[in-house]
């Protein structure tokens, strides 16, 4: 019994002893003689040491997954191979994470070392980075060893970026922002001020998703000030804002004169009174509808923004105008209307050559009267006048007057009705009565003023007075106006 109690207890010290020698730090007095590349020659250059890792990559990447960093293995022969290193000295008492050196032919690891030769060891220094992991790895030059110096993380401040478009816009029109050129950011917000200072709106992007696009409804001056956060939330500190203007768009002023007339007289339309807060009105497009809503002529225009129209139907109409900046803005519609009548009522004036029948009779003929215009294309004609003789007795001047009821087709009108007109012939009886038809051809029609020339036929009424032996003849010129 006694006996086991003594091997235990040397067990149990051998054991104490040896994780001790684990655990303290392990001394490195000299380097070179367990060489993980094997190095011909005085200590090579930076090149050199960059073409013997590629050809140890292997050897290399055993070693890391042997000190357990096998996930670091791509990443230092990927950025090593573009990098440069740094020379640097490690102190006497200065240590190792771990260092790959190579015994009796095998790539081995030693952990928890510390450089403890007679002078400072002259390195290659080489940082390798992953996400924000910073490694220093470091090769004596006298070896090819590598070691981990240094681990550390390191996370960047976010640094803001913000790009908006276009400076100036019209209202509704898409305004884009991009923040992608933001760097080291988990996530980017944007807050949007109108000009009196007030937040409008904030938009939160992120690095997979930081474009955005809005508008805006009132003009004005919009600013958008951002920042950037990183991982740990910690918002950038650099300036990042932007602006955009939003356009005032014109306001229209329209005159319309006169607001009633008859047809063929001109109206016009006058926009120059439209204004640009910002800019200047370069355009006015006028439209003109009837009462049912159709388009009825359209006309656009720059400077100076007016328009002359000549109407030739009837009815109420309604001009519409928009006018248009220098940045393509168009302003609310302005509206007017105006009355375009009909002449309804002319005064008629005849003259022509009278035949009347009894060795015809040659007279000059003149009248004056009304015309009403009625509607179904009628008119209504009420005259009287005189026919001047041009022979004597027994032919003799006389007045007349009638009535007569017309359609129109135009250019051509023809017509019939009553008349009166006194004695002819000293022969005859004082008056006649008679019934007449015409038949007329405008040769000039501007709807205030008609020119025509026409025919007219009388006969008399009465059993005793035929058509034949008392009837007259007229050839002349009728003007209404």
């Amino acid at each position: 019994m006694k006996n086991k109690k003594i091997v235990f207890l040397a067990l149990g010290v051998i054991i104490l002893f040896t994780l001790s020698t684990f655990a303290e730090t392990k001394k490195l007095e000299e380097i070179g003689r367990y060489s993980l590349v094997r190095i011909k020659g005085q200590v090579p250059t930076e090149e050199v040491m960059k073409t013997l890792l590629e050809k140890y990559a292997a050897d290399i990447k055993y070693g890391f997954d042997l000190a357990g960093y096998g996930d670091l293995f791509l990443p230092f022969m990927d950025q090593i191979k573009e990098s440069a290193f740094k020379e640097k000295e490690i102190a006497i008492g200065d240590k190792f994470m771990w260092m790959l050196f190579r015994s009796r032919g095998k790539v081995k690891v030693v952990e928890d070392l510390e450089w403890a030769g007679k002078e400072a060891l002259p390195v290659f220094s080489f940082t390798v980075v992953r996400g924000y992991m910073h490694y220093e790895i470091v090769m004596p030059k006298p070896c090819g060893n590598i070691s981990l110096v240094k681990v550390e993380e390191i996370i960047p401040d976010a640094v803001c970026d913000i790009q908006v478009e276009p400076e100036k816009a019209n209202i509704n029109d898409p305004i884009s922002v991009d923040m992608s050129g933001s760097q080291n950011a988990k996530s980017m917000e944007v807050e949007v001020f109108n000009a009196e200072g007030k937040k409008i709106t904030t938009k939160t992007l992120t690095p997979d998703s930081p474009k955005w696009q809005t508008k805006f409804d009132k003009p004005g001056e919009y600013v958008f000030k951002a920042k950037a956060f990183n991982v740990k939330g910690t918002p950038s500190t650099n300036p990042c804002d932007a602006k955009t203007y939003i356009n005032h768009p014109p306001t229209c002023q329209l005159l319309a004169t006169p607001e009633e007339d008859y047809i063929t007289k001109p109206f016009s339309f006058d926009a120059t009174g439209s204004a640009d807060s910002d800019g200047e009105v370069v355009k006015a497009n006028f439209e003109i509808v009837d009462e049912t809503g159709n388009v009825v002529d359209t006309h656009a225009t720059d400077k100076p923004f007016s328009w002359d129209m000549i109407f030739n139907e009837p009815g109420l109409y309604t001009v519409t105008v928009v006018v248009t900046d220098d940045f393509g803005a168009m302003s609310e519609p302005c509206r007017a209307e105006i009355n375009v009548k009909e002449k309804k009522l002319y005064v008629l004036a005849d003259v022509g050559l009278l035949q009347a029948k009894g060795s015809h009779g040659p007279y000059i003929d003149g009248r004056l009267g009304i015309a009403f215009m009625l509607p179904s294309n009628f008119s209504l004609f009420l005259e009287g006048g005189g026919a001047l003789a041009m022979k004597d007795e027994p032919w003799k001047s006389f007045m007349l007057m009638n009535t007569i009821l017309n359609y129109h087709f135009d250019p051509v009108y023809v017509g019939a009705g009553l008349g009166l007109n006194t004695q002819v012939r000293v022969d005859r009886e004082q008056t006649d009565v008679f019934l007449l038809g015409n038949i007329g051809v405008n040769i000039f029609n501007n709807y205030t003023t008609i020119g025509s020339i026409f025919f007219e036929g009388q006969g008399p009424i009465g059993e005793e007075r035929s058509f034949s032996k008392h009837h007259k003849l007229i050839l002349g010129f009728r003007l209404l106006f």
